[in-house]
């Protein structure tokens, strides 16, 4: 028993050090990119494999456990897409992302029943060369899009993990509309607390910049009402910088970096919102050209899926994700288009 875990540590150990090495190091210097999604992916593939090899005769009973884990969070992903589009549905109005949240939810749902018809037997029933080539057209397909969304939601769990410098310059704090016109909503006011608990943490003080514009059914902008919450939490005024312009995250970001440009010196920043937001506003901070590392504020766990899928949507449909996305979908799905040739 000694000797097969020796000669697993051995053999798959390198690999396993590796592929994580890797993974943490590409997170850490580039944590906007989509692939490290993917390499995230790997690494819990690798791990899996490098497990199993200390369970000895029981290794495959192992692997079967957490292949029906993976399974069953690919099966939850038009779960989680069906009741976002619902709730958001109901709890706004019909527009052309909450109906595609739907549309893609029953989409993915349909096909994972027609690829689980088809692994549980149905094929022992159709022909090879006739119906089973678009079963498993439809199978390849839901795959693929669920891979992206299951990757794209563990990366958002695993950034939220890596280390933060603590000798920052600057805050920013994502505004996120108000309650009554006036009031920090809870999901605002998670945000606003989790910048006081960096500011207390750095050394030496950093600047915040509540970020936020005023809405039409505003009283006052988003970052003044952040603003007065951190005045009577105890920080200097000289402390805080106001960007009360914006009206979106990438217009957050863009008149924050206007404001740190123009007071010169060190520029070490943090991007501080919501969880599920940290992925996007570090893509959008390293299109609009500003260094920062991002640091999420917990939010109710009932509202963590819909926000979460809401996101992927939002990135899913950046001209430039969505054109690789597709390309490798087409890769993905290229060799059993050419069986049908």
């Amino acid at each position: 028993m000694i000797e097969n875990i020796l000669d697993n540590i051995k053999g798959f150990g390198p690999v396993f050090a590796f592929v994580w090495i890797l993974t943490i190091a590409c997170s850490v210097i580039r944590p906007q990119r989509y692939f490290n999604s993917i390499l995230l992916m790997i690494s819990l593939v690798v791990t899996m494999i490098f497990a199993a090899g200390f369970f000895g005769p029981g290794a495959g009973y192992f692997l079967l456990a957490c292949f029906l884990l993976l399974m069953l969070a690919l099966l939850l992903v038009p779960v989680l897409l069906i009741a976002n589009g619902v709730q958001m549905i109901k709890r706004e109005s019909l527009s052309p992302a909450h109906i595609l949240s739907l549309a893609l939810g029953i989409f993915v749902g349909a096909g994972e029943v027609v690829a689980a018809l088809y692994v549980l037997g149905i094929s022992d029933y159709i022909s090879v060369g006739g119906a089973s080539r678009p079963m498993l057209f439809v199978f390849f397909t839901v795959f693929y899009f669920s891979f992206l969304v299951l990757s794209f939601v563990l990366y958002t769990v695993f950034i939220q993990f890596m280390p933060h410098r603590m000798d920052l310059d600057y805050i920013i704090v994502h505004g996120s509309g108000l309650a009554g016109g006036e009031r920090l909503t809870k999901l605002l006011k998670s945000r606003v607390d989790k910048a006081l608990e960096i500011f207390e943490k750095c050394g030496r003080r950093p600047v915040i910049i509540p970020s936020g514009g005023q809405g039409g059914d505003e009283k006052i902008s988003e970052a003044q009402a952040m603003k007065d919450y951190l005045l009577s939490r105890g920080v200097p005024e000289d402390k805080i910088i106001t960007e009360d312009r914006s009206s979106s995250t990438r217009e957050n970001i863009w008149f924050s970096k206007e404001l740190i440009e123009r007071r010169g010196g060190s520029k070490r920043t943090a991007l501080v919102s919501s969880n599920y937001h940290v992925y996007r506003c570090l893509r959008l901070a390293h299109e609009e050209g500003l260094k920062c590392t991002g640091i999420g504020a917990g939010v109710a766990l009932y509202y963590w899926p819909s926000a979460l899928i809401r996101e992927f949507i939002a990135l899913f449909l950046e001209k430039g994700f969505l054109i690789r996305a597709l390309l490798g979908y087409l890769i993905f799905v290229g060799p059993l288009i050419y069986s049908f040739v």
